[in-house]
């Protein structure tokens, strides 16, 4: 009798089995129809994307760009069987419909706020809502002042003469092969630990270049394990990971905690300390006497991710190309030579350049324009749809969905920047008398954002990157160590960086 009863169970059971994964076949099929309305990777049933996403999951940026070229509106879908489309883009009227005309309708959005969530908190680049405006108006307002600005250049000045130079030569009196990516994110490092909480971990030393970074290091893998999860083909899988401290879960959890750790320490040794008359960001934050404990290590910890990994970036990205390109290494030194003819006179010949300097260099500027152009270091950018709607290029998209803006493929899109635009070209950025000309649209360029949320930081990333790379280049020479022939390649954190780094020869000048 049992017998009997399971086998007249079994279709019943069967349907119940079969009538979800139907369900789930037709909805993805309905979905994949829809993404054929834009040229993209082939849509499967049920799986979506996700063959080709694996395939090309090394090289994910060059894979978008080539579709996103190929699109006739700049645009494509991405499916996955684990979670709704991602809409991405290269179209400028869509970023700034994004970023400006529609700014309300996508914020940074759950899926992106929960992944770093562990890692940033609610800080200024994790934040929606009133707790991201509070946080952008007290940053807006000591971003602007002169005594900000003058201690940025101060703090980079004094990090380049004591630190980055004396390292420089070092390497260059021994003959030796060094990482340059790496010296410059220890630079950037200690340079922003100044500006943001006025501590010194003295990453890069004046002999190794290899001082005690226990912090760094912790803040480099959760950069890194955090995208991780937005990566994942799988979102469950990450949240089971956490769930029972396994794998790089658990790596994320340790990480954070020493980075953490860190935070927390400054800021208890700080709290009482804010109306002694320090520059320093943090400072400048808990002065509103509102900022919990919790809430200003998230303020530190996003500033050092955005002071630490975009300038050393965008810099090792530039003296890469400028090891290929001596034409442009000449005219950057025969702009400094005239810089410095003023001041020799004065006996300021070898110092390093000042704030006022830094203005008269109008070629370096569009140098670091062109790296920043190719090499964007947030590459993609994402929000979520907060409400149906309407893209200005036709395209539909669905409450829930993420909507990413490709600022990497923006940057070699013939529509945009004409058929040179695969070239190193720093004249792009000249006008006719010699002087720099900003990008006549920052939604055409949006490597520093653009719209509510364009970054705070701009002109004192400008400070920090041409002062770099003028001491650098009026200095030293330098031949890039790549036997492997793999320098270049891609390496995606929460920024770009350069995978196996910039392993370099430097040679004093003269």
């Amino acid at each position: 009798m049992e017998v009997v009863l399971n086998l007249q169970s079994f279709p019943l059971l069967l349907s119940l089995l079969l009538i979800p994964l139907f369900y789930l076949i037709i909805i993805k099929t309905i979905q994949s129809k829809k993404q054929q309305i834009h040229p993209g990777p082939t849509s499967f049933p049920l799986l979506g994307n996700l063959p080709q996403f694996i395939a090309n999951r090394e090289r994910f940026l060059d894979w978008t760009t080539d579709l996103l070229a190929a699109s006739p509106t700049g645009t494509i879908f991405i499916c996955g069987p684990w979670k709704p489309p991602m809409v991405i883009t290269a179209n400028p009227s869509n970023v700034e419909h994004m970023l400006k005309s529609r700014f309300d309708n996508y914020p940074k959005g759950d899926r992106m706020s929960n992944a770093l969530h562990d890692f940033l908190g609610s800080g200024i680049f994790n934040a929606d809502g009133e707790r991201w405006k509070a946080q952008r108006k007290t940053a807006s307002f000591e971003f602007s002042t002169n005594s900000m600005r003058q201690f940025v250049s101060e703090a980079v000045r004094d990090e380049i003469v004591h630190r980055l130079v004396p390292f420089l030569e070092a390497a260059a009196d021994r003959g030796v092969v060094v990482n340059l990516q790496d010296a410059l994110e220890r630079f950037a490092f200690d340079n922003i630990c100044r500006v943001a909480f006025d501590v010194d971990p003295a990453c890069l030393d004046s002999g190794s270049g290899s001082g005690p970074g226990e912090f760094m290091s912790s803040f480099e893998a959760a950069s890194e394990l955090s995208v991780g999860r937005m990566r994942s083909a799988a979102p469950p899988l990450w949240r089971l990971k956490r769930l029972l401290n396994v794998g790089t879960e658990r790596r994320l959890r340790s990480s954070i905690g020493t980075v953490h750790a860190f935070a927390t320490d400054i800021i208890r040794s700080r709290m009482g300390e804010a109306s002694r008359g320090r520059s320093d960001l943090l400072s400048r934050f808990a002065a509103d006497g509102e900022s919990s404990e919790e809430r200003l290590r998230d303020v530190v910890v996003s500033f050092i991710l955005a002071g630490r990994d975009s300038t050393s970036s965008v810099l090792a990205r530039l003296f890469w190309v400028l090891s290929s390109r001596p034409d442009v290494v000449k005219k950057i030194r025969a702009e400094l030579k005239l810089i410095r003819g003023a001041r020799s006179a004065e006996g300021g010949e070898g110092e390093v350049f000042v704030f006022e300097e830094l203005k008269e260099m109008h070629y370096t500027h569009g140098a670091i324009s062109e790296a920043l152009r190719l090499y964007p270091p947030v590459s993609v950018d994402s929000r979520e749809c907060a409400s149906e709607d309407v893209l200005p290029d036709g395209t539909r998209v669905e409450k829930g969905w993420v909507v990413a803006y490709h600022a990497y493929a923006m940057g070699r899109m013939v529509s945009i920047w004409g058929k040179d635009c695969l070239e190193f070209r720093p004249e792009r950025w000249i006008d006719a008398e010699g002087k720099y000309r900003a990008a006549e649209s920052p939604y055409k360029y949006p490597v520093f954002h653009a719209g509510p949320r364009m970054c705070l930081g701009r002109e004192m990333a400008y400070i920090q990157m041409k002062s770099v790379a003028a001491a650098f280049v009026e200095r030293f020479d330098m031949e890039v160590n790549d036997r492997s022939g793999t320098c270049g390649g891609h390496q995606l954190s929460l920024t770009l960086r350069m995978k196996g780094g910039l392993p370099v020869r430097v040679s004093r000048r003269g």
